[in-house]
């Protein structure tokens, strides 16, 4: 049996940002297959746009490791979310946030309903969720200033998932820089996904 990952990445962001391809490169010494589309109309990030762009490929979706950062995480949540949607492997979930109001916790960003389109009007149905993969994991920094902290140790306890705190290292991107997530990695090898 083959092995795939899928790497979603996060608003105007691309597969080849910050820890992206030191990932990639992880999973593939691993044996990995990985896809890392850039998706479209990310600056403004649409479950619907992305499912359809998604579902239009002719990646086989069944026991991938699903590996999302920022609204890439949500999108993780939303295909797991999907009653038709395979069984996957593992959900990485990095700086993830469960709502659109992220203005509260940073006054200098401007969102502007850039999420309207990405969230289940009704929230997360984490039993449907939790059914749908292995194992949960949670990456997130302490001082994330755009994604609550609180929001990743919701969705961990929810999903039973494990919650992996990276001290200091913002919104797990450029400021301050993070090129590397070797704690996950030594995490998935201990759990002998990678």
């Amino acid at each position: 049996m083959s092995k795939r990952a899928l790497f979603l990445h996060g608003t105007n962001g691309s597969p080849s940002d910050h820890w992206w391809p030191w990932l990639r490169q992880e999973f593939e010494k691993s044996g990995y297959e990985v896809w890392a589309p850039l998706l479209p109309d990310n600056d403004r990030p649409n479950e619907q746009t992305y499912w359809d762009f998604l579902a239009s490929s002719q990646w086989d979706f069944a026991d991938n490791v699903l590996v999302g950062h920022s609204s890439g995480a949500t999108s993780v949540l939303n295909l797991l979310a999907r009653p038709m949607f395979p069984k996957a492997k593992a959900a990485v979930l990095v700086a993830a946030f469960l709502n659109e109001d992220l203005t509260s916790k940073s006054p200098d960003f401007e969102q502007a309903g850039q999420f309207a389109g990405l969230f289940p009007p009704d929230g997360f149905d984490w039993e449907a969720i939790k059914q749908k993969a292995e194992q949960f994991y949670f990456v997130h920094a302490d001082n994330d200033p755009y994604c609550a902290y609180d929001d990743a140790v919701e969705a961990a306890r929810a999903l039973n998932g494990e919650l992996i705190t990276m001290p200091g290292a913002g919104h797990i991107s450029e400021s301050p820089a993070v090129t590397e997530l070797s704690q996950l990695a030594d995490v998935l090898r201990r759990d002998s996904l990678l």
